[in-house]
Parts: C-alpha cells; sequence; structure tokens
C-alpha cells in the first residue's frame, strides 16, 4: 500500500490532476468515482488506485468492479492528495486520452451514425461545468458530435469528466486550431449552420433541423465572435419572457439540442 504523498507516481497523478499542459503533453486523464471507472473503456485504462477505506466499505462491490484488474492499494491521505475532489469517492484511474478526427466527426467517418449530423460547435466555451453538461445533455439529446476552437476549455478537466457522467466516454469530439477552415469545411458537407444570436429574428421552433445541422454557441460573456457568427446559415433566437437577455451556453445548447431531437422523433 502506498502511503507516501512524496511518491513519484502519486505526484504523477496528482499533476495529471492539476493541470492540462501535462495532461496534453502524456495524452492522458484522470477518471475518478466508481460510476465513471465502471464505464471507462477497458482498453483506455492505464493505472488504478483504491482507497482503503473503499475496499473496507464496499467490499462485495469493489470486488466486482475490480475483478481481473491490477490495482494500486493507497491509503485515504493519499488518495485525498491525488484527487480533485474535496470528498474523494475512493477509486481513481489514469486513462488514454480518446481522439477523433473532424472528417470522422462531419462525415460520419467510422463512427456510427444512422441519423442526419447533429453537431454542437463550441467556441471558447470556458467553464468546465458548461462543457461537461453540453456533453451530457448532447448524448441525451442524440448529437452525433461536438467541435470546438483550441480556446475551448480542457476537456479533460476532472470537473469537465465529473459533469459528463460517463457521456464523454460516448460522444465524439475534436478541438481544432484553423477554426474558421474548420467551419468552411463543416459547411463544404452540407451541414447547416444556426447560430443562436441576439440579431436572431427567428424563433428556433421554426426551423427544420431533420437534416444536416450544426449549432454554433459562443463564450459565455462574449457570445460568438462576429467571424463565427458571419458562418452561419441562420439566425435564431430563443423567446424569453421578463427582462433576460441570453441564457446560460449549456441551457441555450440544450434547449436547441432537445428540439431537434424532438423534431427527429416526429
Amino acid at each position: 500500500m502506498i502511503t507516501s504523498t512524496g511518491n513519484n507516481r502519486v505526484r504523477s497523478v496528482s499533476a495529471l490532476a492539476k493541470k492540462a499542459k501535462i495532461r496534453r503533453e502524456q495524452g492522458l486523464f484522470i477518471v475518478e468515482g466508481a460510476k465513471m471507472f465502471a464505464e471507462l473503456p477497458k482498453d483506455r485504462l492505464k493505472e488504478t488506485y483504491v482507497s482503503e477505506s473503499f475496499l473496507r466499505q464496499h467490499g462485495e462491490k469493489a470486488s466486482k468492479l475490480l475483478q481481473g484488474i491490477c490495482f494500486e492499494e493507497v491509503s485515504d491521505d493519499v488518495m485525498k492528495y491525488m484527487s480533485d475532489t474535496q470528498t474523494p469517492q475512493g477509486i481513481l484511474a489514469v486513462a488514454a486520452q480518446l481522439s477523433h478526427s473532424l472528417n470522422e466527426i462531419v462525415k460520419g467517418d467510422g463512427i456510427k451514425r444512422n441519423s442526419p449530423a447533429h453537431l454542437m460547435i463550441l467556441e471558447t466555451i470556458q467553464d468546465p461545468g458548461n462543457l461537461g453538461t453540453i456533453l451530457r445533455a448532447g448524448e441525451g439529446a442524440g448529437i452525433t458530435g461536438v467541435v470546438m476552437n483550441s480556446a475551448t476549455a480542457d476537456i479533460y478537466n476532472p470537473k469537465v469528466i465529473r459533469s459528463t457522467m460517463g457521456s464523454i466516454y460516448r460522444v465524439p469530439f475534436v478541438y481544432v486550431e484553423d477554426w474558421q477552415q474548420a467551419l468552411g469545411r463543416i459547411k463544404a458537407e452540407g451541414i447547416r449552420l444556426y447560430a443562436a444570436h441576439l440579431k436572431g429574428k427567428v424563433s428556433y421552433e421554426n426551423e427544420d433541423y431533420r437534416t444536416d445541422t450544426g449549432f454554433l454557441i459562443g463564450n459565455e460573456a462574449n457570445g460568438l465572435t462576429e467571424e463565427t457568427a458571419a458562418m452561419a446559415d441562420c439566425y435564431v433566437r430563443i423567446p424569453m419572457a421578463g427582462q433576460v437577455e441570453s441564457l446560460n451556453a449549456a441551457v441555450a445548447a440544450s434547449i436547441l439540442m432537445f428540439e431537434t431531437a424532438r423534431q427527429r422523433r416526429n
């Protein structure tokens, strides 16, 4: 059992949890909690750490969860040191990052897709909770992929991982460096782009999303840049009562995603 926070492996895991640069350099990320661990594709699993109290309190459950898996037992203090949370759940894994290409997401190459494209295209979303919520809600709404610019928050941030509730394993996503080129590539495939925008004249409910569709969602504070908004085929608005001018990015995205899902069900 590892009992020292000075252990090199422990320090390495702690660094992965805290620093996006290290996650990028090593191509790894941290998964915490029994649910997220159970859903993690085992071909992605690199290392597993389990606290002594988890093993003691969840004997049978722990045995089933860890069956056939090599793991390292650690003291509760070491688990807390490695964890990104104040109250660790007692099981933590180091996993290899997932990877998809823009071509896969836009054309569906190598991805099982039995419906028209339904993309979330995120420009500089900064809040980890928003990003995770968009992935989680997106899986529920049947989106086919997420495209992000390089200024969007790190999807492997532990807060994002937790808020996806496992959707990160199942929703294809990609970061792109040349944003305008990527948007042009998406449009060239015949995917109609919609921007939820204050200049929108058409209610989002009055558009038809049953064909290949992409939604442009902008930064929480500043919205879409002018260059990105100009790439939209249509500006839509979400009608609201009261004096509210705009919605949280994840809320607005969810409204649009589930309207698309509703139309496609019908």
